[in-house]
């Protein structure tokens, strides 16, 4: 379903009769009739106009020399000058008097005079000086069509600009009854009834069975409120929706809209901010206003953060913010003195930790629904829904694909089966098999891949080694992640990657954070034990491992040193300019980390040496095949991975 935020809600209207006249338009008939006749003034008027001149070049270049037949005065200030044939004909070979009119055909020249009386005593002072007896005239006129026309036509561009963004306006915004700019108020909300339905249904949103039986008790008891107050039960005000990116939230809210039999309102919380002081909190207004209206019904605000974030964390430095302003309206909406019943509000957000807590309270919303995210059998759930309209080879395993991508969202496996059919459609193959999802994979976390990156023999060397610690630290490590593949085969910005299965667990021991952070460490061990130097393409691996041991024991509690104590704020939305803890626990902590580093660089380095042998046979196997898999290090090194316990001397 596609929603148009451009979409207001109007009152119904009766449906236009077939071969009904159409409304005529008195702005667009004026419109048509000024250009009208601005158009005929200009094909019929005068295409020639006098030149503009002065007296002084008059005098000298033009009677002193006798081509004046007469100046005419008109409206007194303003002399024509009109010339003889041969003179006319002079001037009109020059580029810039080519348009002057011909002799006979009106004035030649034309300036502007001070005073009639001075002007007709310097006319005689020149025919006196140079023995002529040059006519002065004068003549009255009044201003004709096209004069009016071009002294008003600015003024009639800027009221026609004007009419023409009020009218804009309106429709943009909603205009109607009270004016065109009462409807900069009005809330551009999506409306869905018995109508207008969304074709999503619970059918569609795959996994989230807790969140979808939270919500169908809402829509249930829309349906059947007698069941619920019977037994003295309320309905919920308000549920908010959170979670990471690309879990189905909204997903979910266009189910509601499919299941509910109930008007059903959807907006995004980007649209109540305005330009226009005030304008936010009047849009909230008329948006519970249509809600009331349409009860029971159900409102729906995306991105509720846009407006809900915390009061006194706003980016400006004003208390009587915008932001603030909307905000405090929706909060006097869900539960003021006002009554909003039959009216239930969802709102979906993923920055839950920076919203007012005047927001989340009970009452505004009595539940929060955790939408994380999806869990081996619901990423199960999540492929099958997705690759309904995908034709695959026979017998796929759809566990064994939910298994390759943990941690995926929704979002991400939609992606994945999509970008599973182009790449087996870029094949030219028939159907979509599994080797078609596992580039799809890689592709998606890994980057696209760069075959053309051109390497040197000694960077492709110094690659496959580095790759090879990895592999070698992490197979022996009782505690790290186990491998899939290796490779030396360029990806986005990385010459080479390991991929690695993690085991999804909700916690994490001191010795799973070790061998992890270690398994990080070892491609640049390699690089030093087998070369004696060090490249920048561990860049990410220090970066990772670095916060890593940070986190265990800053946040976690994991240094002797610093003991059972935590710097983490989950409250903290905005950036602290303090630091919670001394000078001198700051450098215990970076002593503890930099400990913490060190014990598992030796770990790596223990192992690298323990197996050199078995590196340099992987590595070697990388130069010839580019990529290798779990098989080939257990034909290395053998199945003892997980096995064997790990040697902490």
């Amino acid at each position: 379903m596609q929603v148009n935020n451009n979409n207001t809600i109007k009152q119904p209207r009766a449906p236009k009769q077939p071969g009904a006249p159409r409304q005529n338009n008195p702005f667009m008939w004026g419109w048509l009739l000024i250009i009208g006749i601005l158009l005929i003034w200009t094909l019929t008027g005068d295409r020639t106009n006098p030149a503009e001149s002065d007296w002084k070049t008059v005098k000298t270049d033009m009677l002193a020399t006798g081509k004046v037949t007469k100046i005419v005065v008109v409206n007194r200030e303003t002399a024509e000058v009109f010339l003889t044939n041969d003179a006319t004909e002079e001037y009109q070979k020059q580029e810039r008097y080519k348009k002057i009119p011909a002799a006979g055909q009106g004035a030649q020249f034309r300036f502007t005079i001070g005073s009639v009386d001075l002007f007709a005593g310097d006319i005689a002072e020149a025919n006196a000086e140079y023995g002529l007896d040059t006519p002065l005239d004068y003549r009255n006129e009044k201003n004709g069509l096209g004069s009016i026309l071009l002294n008003f036509l600015p003024w009639l561009v800027l009221i026609g600009f004007w009419i023409f963004m009020m009218r804009g306006m309106s429709g943009a915004m909603g205009g109607g009854m009270g004016g065109p700019m009462m409807g900069v108020g009005r809330a551009k909300a999506q409306v869905f009834d018995k109508e207008k339905q969304t074709k999503v249904t619970f059918k569609d949103v795959a996994g989230l069975a807790e969140a979808k039986v939270e919500i169908m008790e809402i829509v249930d008891f829309l349906k059947k409120p007698d069941k619920y107050k019977e037994l003295g039960g309320k309905i919920p005000k308000g549920a908010l929706l959170v979670g990471p990116p690309g879990t189905g939230k909204t997903l979910l809210a266009k189910a509601v809209a499919g299941e509910a039999e109930v008007p059903f309102l959807s907006i995004s919380g980007s649209d109540f901010v305005e330009m226009f002081v005030g304008v936010g909190a009047s849009r909230v207004r008329d948006l519970f206003r249509q809600a009331k209206e349409k009860a029971p019904c159900i409102l729906f605000i995306d991105e509720i953060d846009a407006i809900g974030r915390a009061r006194g964390r706003q980016g400006g430095m004003s208390s009587n913010d915008e932001r603030e302003n909307t905000l405090n309206q929706l909060l006097t909406e869900m539960d003021g003195f006002g009554t909003n019943a039959g009216v239930i509000l969802l709102a979906a957000t993923n920055r839950a930790d920076i919203l007012d807590k005047a927001l989340m309270r009970p009452g505004r919303f009595d539940r929060q629904i955790e939408i994380g995210l999806p869990e081996l059998k619901e990423r199960e759930q999540i492929f099958n829904v997705h690759l309904k309209d995908l034709k695959l080879v026979e017998g796929l395993d759809r566990e064994f694909l939910a298994r390759q991508t943990p941690g995926f969202s929704g979002a991400d496996i939609a992606n994945v089966c999509n970008e599973a059919a182009l790449i087996a459609a870029r094949g030219g193959k028939s159907a979509v098999d599994k080797e078609d999802f596992m580039a799809a994979i890689d592709r998606i976390v890994g980057g696209l891949e760069r075959r053309s990156l051109v390497m040197s023999d000694e960077e492709r060397r110094l690659t496959a080694f580095h790759e090879a610690g990895h592999a070698t630290v992490s197979w022996f490590l009782k505690h790290a992640d186990p491998l899939i593949k290796v490779t030396i085969i360029p990806r986005g910005r990385a010459l080479g990657a390991s991929w690695y299965l993690p085991d999804e667990r909700h916690n994490t021991t001191r010795e799973q954070f070790m061998d992890k952070i270690s398994s990080l460490l070892g491609g640049r061990v390699a690089e030093e034990v087998f070369f004696g130097t060090s490249e920048t393409g561990a860049l990410n691996d220090l970066e990772r491992a670095t916060k890593m041991a940070y986190a265990m024991v800053t946040y976690f509690g994991m240094s002797e040193k610093i003991g059972n104590m935590s710097y983490y704020d989950s409250g903290a939305a905005d950036v602290s300019f303090t630091k919670p803890f001394s000078e001198k626990t700051a450098q215990d902590i970076d002593s503890e980390t930099k400990r913490l580093l060190g014990e598992a660089e030796e770990m790596a380095r223990r192992v690298i040496k323990e197996n050199r042998e078995g590196l340099t046979a992987l590595a070697e196997r990388l130069l010839e095949r580019e990529t290798v898999f779990a098989e080939d290090l257990e034909d290395i090194f053998g199945s003892q991975k997980k096995k064997n316990e790990r040697n902490d001397a």
